[in-house]
């Protein structure tokens, strides 16, 4: 069997534990996927414009235009989040009557803990190592009504094939595609983002969360949005705060939306590719460290053993990575490491092959 449904009654997983509890200071960060460069003047120029509009409530109009015609929707498919992982709670709360919730691990862990928080009996559908980690359609059961996914995945970075994807759609499911990484995806002579299913609307139940915090170094200004079929993002609506986007936020989404950025983020994701090669490249080098996957985004999982004390070792030594225990369907012996410039990663690579030998 490649993978198992399983319930989480009763089993404590850290499902709120994220990377930058990793992060302290003096430390290398190499345990939250949000890249730091310098933000280009398209970007600040904006948001520093709307610092001098904060007497006024937010006004999201204009945004929600520019992301709707970045993706070749109608607005009213658009809605503009506090970041994507408040999508995640509009989900668990404004769809009550959701019978039979799947996550589909490991994956990003707030879907599933924001459907425990709203009372939701969540089920886990769990990919196998020995697969690459892949998306099979067929082990979501049927009569499961709202399913997650992320598409890249985080912690893996697997890049699923969008048919796989679209097969969960169906008639009667919330499909929902946590899109949060795509803009960090690359594919050699193809444009766009590979695999991202953003301009589907033939899909029945679709429901894609994308994230500007990643590539753009926004994670502090929280801004995302959901894209799907209007009738059921009025549903999530209505679990939203009033003016639940601030105004520098919605600047941010405004500028990111448009072709500059576009252009951009296809840039640095062929930059990325590059830096993440030379990660996993390196890693290959490293005894005893085996990648999860085909990596295909801002970050990497490695298996190896008392990952636990490796990951002490390195923080002592300089070096923040994500502990992988937290994710359900890793474990103890799993990490998760950014993917950072070629010198980071040289010195990086350097010091957890000394740590490794030292425990030998």
């Amino acid at each position: 069997m490649l993978s198992h449904v399983t319930s989480p009654a009763d089993r404590p997983d850290g499902l709120h534990h994220h990377g930058d509890a990793e992060v302290g200071d003096g430390l290398v960060d190499l345990a939250v996927n949000v890249r730091r460069q310098p933000m280009p003047d398209w970007l600040a120029g904006p948001i520093r414009a709307a610092l001098t509009e904060l007497a006024a409530y937010p006004r999201d109009r204009e945004a929600t235009a520019a992301v709707a015609a970045r993706h070749g929707r109608d607005p009213a498919e658009v809605l503009l989040t506090a970041g994507a992982a408040q999508a995640f709670v509009l989900i668990a709360q404004a769809l009550r009557d959701v019978r039979r919730p799947v996550v589909v691990h490991p994956q990003f862990t707030e879907p599933e803990a924001a459907l425990r928080h709203a009372g939701h009996a969540v089920e886990r559908v769990l990919l196998r190592e020995a697969d690459g980690f892949r998306l099979d359609p067929a082990l979501v059961p049927a009569d499961a009504d709202l399913v997650f996914v992320g598409n890249p995945t985080n912690p893996t970075s697997v890049l699923h094939p969008a048919a796989d994807v679209a097969a969960l759609a169906r008639p009667g499911r919330v499909l929902v595609v946590d899109e949060a990484f795509a803009d960090t995806t690359h594919r050699p002579g193809t444009r766009g983002e590979p695999e991202s299913l953003a301009e589907r609307r033939d899909l029945p139940g679709l429901l894609v969360l994308r994230s500007l915090t990643k590539t753009w170094g926004l994670a502090g200004l929280r801004i995302g949005y959901a894209l799907g079929p209007a009738e059921l993002l009025a549903r999530l609506a209505t679990a939203q705060p009033l003016w639940a986007v601030s105004t520098p936020a919605l600047a941010a989404a405004s500028a990111c939306a448009g072709p500059v950025a576009v252009a951009a983020e296809r840039v640095i994701a062929a930059e990325l590719a590059a830096e993440r090669a030379h990660l996993v490249d390196g890693l290959a080098g490293v005894p005893d460290v085996t990648v999860a996957g085909s990596p295909a985004s801002a970050f990497v999982a490695v298996r190896l053993s008392g990952a636990g004390q490796v990951r002490l070792e390195l923080r002592r030594r300089g070096y923040a990575v994500r502990r992988g225990d937290t994710f359900p369907g890793l474990g103890a012996d799993w990490l998760r490491i950014a993917v950072r410039d070629t010198a980071t990663t040289d010195a990086f690579l350097a010091t957890l092959t000394d740590v490794l030998k030292e425990r030998q």
